[in-house]
This record gives C-alpha cells, structure tokens and sequence, in this order.
C-alpha cells in the first residue's frame, strides 16, 4: 500500500563537516584528511524501517531515507576535540586489514573519538504529565567500525570533489551491549520486543506526538567538558 510510515524510526549519528575540500579527480589520503574536516555534530537521520523494506531491494533506501535529518546546534571543532581523541575501533583478529589507502599508523593511534551520545524519548502523555524523557541508549562514537577520516578517504578515492560546508553522517552508532544499540529498529528487535515508557504506553517504533532527543558530550582529565547541544523535535502527524 501507497502512505505514511507506519514504523518510524531515528538513528544515532554524528556528521562531519568538510573544510576545505578536494579539486574534481584529486583523492583526499588518508594522511590529508584530518586537514579535510572541520567539526563534529550530532546527526538524527530519521529513518522510515516499512518503506526503507519496501524499496530496499533492489532499489536501496531512497524514499526511507530522503526526508529528513535533524542536526545539533552547536558544531564542535577539531580543535576543541583533540583531548578526546582516542584510538580506533579494536577490530578482532578475525577482521580483514584495512587497505593501505584506509591504512596509516595515525589512523590506529587517535582515529578516534570518545563522544557519549545519550538517546531519549518523550512521549505526548509524558509531556502532559511532565515526566522526565525516558533514555533508550546511550552509546559512543568510539564503536565506530570506521573512522571519519577513512570514511572521506573513501569517498573521495575514486576522484569525487567534496566542498567546505559538505556533511557526511557516520552511519548508526551501536555499542555492543543493549543499552548502547542506535536505534529503535535494534531496541526492540524490529518491533518483537516493545520498549515500555513510564506512562505504561509501549512502543515498537515511535508515535505521532514523541518526542526525540539526542544529546552527547565528551569529558576526559584534566580537560574542560564539551557539549553539543541537543538536537531534539517532536514528530508531527502526516
């Protein structure tokens, strides 16, 4: 059937901005890319989970996907970011090795970064009721699989140009336990196991009426604690 989303979903990003960019045919290494990339933000890219099964294939999620991401309000530099750099992602030893284009000593040392991203919901009664949102995961940018580094290597590596102003998301940030999944597609095991709210309502996807709010932070010793804001909306009936 042809409508709305009936399995309406987020998923925990972060986006990246691009500095200065590459020339048209002129890959970004991944020795360039840290002077490629300006700062941090949260991203929410919202998601529709019954469209996005729909189409996927063969066609891959375009109309899932295409209408909408909510980003933070603060974009958090480089700069400001270095004491929380951290290592890469830990890859088993049963991993593949990256390519040596994706590869550089680098990249393994401080690739990183340590961002806690807390996810949490609202729904309308519980607004009425002014009850606390409810935290549905927190997570870390730590799990990311691949650095943003070797993503923009990547994606400029066949000679694709990106423009200062350019973002690009992460893709859904999941830690390994269940309180740490980056979407309530993985919370509720598409929709088998319902999340319960305070009010008693239960939810397998979210609601006209709720209310999404991303918000992370990075602390370390000896360093002053960054924010970025929250990147929250209310999801409005179709």
């Amino acid at each position: 059937s042809f409508g709305p989303s009936m399995a309406f979903d987020y998923e925990t990003e972060m986006g990246f901005f691009v500095g200065p960019g590459n020339p048209m045919g002129q890959p970004v290494s991944i020795a360039e890319a840290e002077d490629h990339i300006f700062g941090l933000c949260i991203l929410n890219d919202w998601s529709a989970r019954d469209i996005q099964a729909w189409e996927y294939q063969p066609l891959g999620p375009f109309l899932a996907k295409s209408f909408a991401s909510h980003i933070s309000p603060w974009v958090v530099t480089m700069e400001a970011l270095a004491p929380f750099r951290c290592g890469a992602y830990d890859r088993p030893d049963s991993d593949p090795t990256p390519l040596a284009y994706l590869a550089s000593p680098d990249n393994e040392a401080s690739g990183g970064f340590d961002v806690q991203i807390e996810v949490s919901i609202a729904s309308a009664q519980m607004r009425e009721a002014r009850t606390e949102p409810h935290v549905l995961a927190v997570t870390n940018m730590q799990h990311l699989y691949w650095t943003i580094f070797q993503m923009l290597t990547h994606h400029t590596s066949n000679g694709c140009n990106v423009r200062p102003g350019d973002m690009m998301g992460t893709g859904t940030i999941s830690g390994p336990t269940e309180d740490a999944l980056g979407s309530i597609l993985e919370i509720t095991k598409r929709g088998a196991e319902p999340v319960s709210l305070p009010t008693g309502e239960e939810r397998k996807f979210l609601a006209d009426g709720d209310e999404l709010i991303m918000r992370a932070w990075c602390e370390a010793g000896g360093a002053r604690r960054i924010g970025f804001g929250h990147c929250r909306a209310v999801i409005e009936g179709a």
